[in-house]
């Protein structure tokens, strides 16, 4: 593993609600490394959604930093944050979040040229790696949810982010099938060494997965193995 490739520090942040703070995260400490595969688990409510957005540049945090590739996205600004994402950052999501009026092919371009690199023939490719050859003109209702997360995990992958948030990517789907996707996702990110965090439910996911992390009322934990999960 290389250098941190996410660096947290004493993260907070707080919104409030009929007149009180309410801390969603509370002086989170967390180091990521690039090509790690993590896995974090928690309970609706317990602030990965919250830690999520922060990363992405999404929100901006009560107190605290993120560095992300040894950027504080504080000192990027609003238009250095988006173009991180565009040009950086890859999104996985439990509903795919297909465009519905653009074809597979065209869901995938659109990343490319979100982060000023339009290429057909890179985005043809990447459907190609994920396993659909012969169904890039598809609209997303004509797929199933298996390759409606397919191409989801290509248009992801095709700008070769550094960087993957992946929100429930199994959560939509049934077991068979995740267990698919999360070896396809997963197996993806260790070719092009890839950091890829998973905020998940699901105890499939800590199999594939290097670093099993457990956030409990806005603080992180590491686990030492699946097992752990299960209780």
């Amino acid at each position: 593993m290389g250098e941190p490739v996410i660096r947290i520090i004493d993260l907070w942040k707080s919104y409030a609600s009929d007149g009180t703070e309410n801390a969603a995260l509370r002086g989170t400490h967390l180091e990521i490394r690039t090509g790690e595969i993590v896995a974090l688990f928690g309970k609706s409510g317990s602030g990965k959604s919250t830690l999520f957005n922060l990363l992405a540049g999404l929100d901006r945090p009560t107190k605290g930093r993120i560095e992300v590739e040894g950027q504080d996205l504080e000192q990027l600004g609003e238009k250095g944050r988006t173009n991180l994402r565009r040009a950086r950052l890859g999104f996985v999501f439990q509903f795919f979040n297909l465009l519905p009026t653009l074809t597979a092919f065209e869901n995938v371009f659109l990343s490319l040229e979100l982060a000023n690199r339009p290429d057909p023939a890179t985005a043809l490719a990447a459907l190609g790696e994920v396993g659909l050859q012969g169904k890039e003109q598809r609209y997303p209702h004509e797929l199933s949810g298996g390759e409606q997360q397919r191409v989801a995990i290509a248009r992801a992958m095709v700008k070769r982010p550094s960087i993957i948030l992946a929100d429930e990517p199994t959560g939509n789907l049934d077991t068979f099938t995740g267990d698919q996707i999360l070896a396809l996702l997963t197996g993806r990110c260790r070719e092009l060494d890839t950091t890829l965090i998973m905020a998940t439910h699901s105890s499939l996911t800590c199999r594939y997965a290097d670093r099993i992390l457990r956030m409990v009322d806005g603080l992180v934990t590491e686990e030492a193995s699946c097992e752990e999960i299960g209780r």
